[in-house]
């Protein structure tokens, strides 16, 4: 997988700063001013991209109460109809280009997820820069190669695959001629328990599929996405909402601007701090260096005194010799009259 990709007037690479994905899904509550709200707060609060969800109640799933249908997650939906479930929370399609445009006028990315063969189409006549598949959407081949035939990069999250999913979908978009792919390590719990996240598979998932990975985020707070990019996320999804207050489908696990914002400016000092390996002092550490210990004359000293444990003590600042020479010093005689704090020096020791 290619290890440098665009999207929009981003690069995401292993050497660029974090890419941030406010997913917007149900939180607009069936409200497009809300909507345009949440895009301009997602802009505000430092977010690269705002993601929509494009489908409808009948093309994500069938209008049938069968218990198959039927949310048994122990979660925010759990005994929820699937057909009633999308009908609340689903982003009118005829929103979405007025979306865009806005987005394209405070200079936010949008782009979306496509749950379907015709909301591809219905995408690409947008012209979004991107797309991103739900992992329930990972095992949907003919999804994924549609997808994977539009030439744009493709962001995957991994909640609900296999190792053998991951690699299908993969090899998929490489059989259809894509190779910027993006996977997310993510997990379905909504809000998701912290001891279920497993960042340590996001650098191995980097490596095992060769590829950049990121961070699907449903936890409370921001402390897992500020983990995620220390150990390799490149790109942080997490849910945007007004007020968690305000209710709807996806509230109760959603960032609200502020924290999104915190957020944001956490993992950019973070981005500063992880810098690079190195073992090489900077301008100040090298001045701060003369502070460290060396070999000072500790008490008042006459020529022919010998040096022991209480007149040669190793002591800040780094004036005196280095400390490797205590023992070689102990039991020496000192050459000259020195006083106490006179740094020590092979001129102060006597050799006959």
């Amino acid at each position: 997988m290619n290890k440098e990709i665009r999207i929009g007037n981003r690069i995401i690479s292993e050497n660029s700063p974090t890419f941030f994905i406010a997913e917007m899904s149900g939180n607009h509550n069936m409200d497009f001013e809300r909507a345009v709200a949440i895009v301009r707060a997602a802009k505000e609060a430092g977010a690269d991209a705002i993601k929509l969800q494009t489908y409808t109640a009948d093309t994500i799933t069938l209008n049938c109460d069968d218990p198959c249908f039927r949310l048994e997650q122990d979660a925010l939906w759990d005994g929820m109809i699937l057909h009633k479930l999308y009908q609340e929370a689903y982003t009118p399609w005829e929103w979405q280009p007025k979306l865009k445009k806005i987005a394209d006028e405070l200079g936010i990315i949008l782009f979306s997820s496509p749950f379907d063969l015709t909301s591809v189409d219905f995408l690409e006549e947008l012209d979004v820069p991107a797309y991103k598949v739900a992992s329930s959407e990972i095992n949907d081949i003919p999804l994924l190669t549609k997808i994977a035939k539009t030439g744009k990069p493709i962001i995957i999250s991994t909640g609900i695959a296999y190792m053998e999913d991951i690699e299908r979908a993969l090899r998929t978009c490489k059989e259809a001629g894509n190779e910027n792919v993006i996977l997310l390590k993510c997990s379905t719990a909504y809000p998701a328990p912290y001891e279920e996240i497993n960042l340590k598979t996001i650098p191995n998932m980097a490596e095992t599929f060769d590829c950049i990975a990121g961070l699907s985020d449903h936890t409370m707070g921001s402390a897992v996405a500020g983990a995620g990019v220390a150990v390799g996320a490149k790109v942080i999804e997490k849910h945007l909402t007004l007020r968690r207050s305000d209710g709807g489908v996806d509230s109760a696990f959603s960032m609200e601007p502020e924290e999104f914002k915190e957020m944001v400016d956490n993992v950019r000092i973070i981005e500063k701090a992880l810098g690079k390996v190195t073992y090489e002092l900077t301008e100040k550490q090298e001045k701060s260096r003369k502070y460290s210990r060396s070999l000072f004359v500790a008490q008042d000293m006459k020529a022919g005194d010998v040096f022991t444990p209480e007149n040669l003590r190793s002591v800040r600042p780094g004036c005196g010799l280095h400390t490797k020479y205590y023992e070689e010093l102990l039991g020496k005689r000192i050459s000259k009259d020195a006083k106490l704090g006179t740094p020590m020096s092979w001129d102060l020791v006597d050799y006959e």
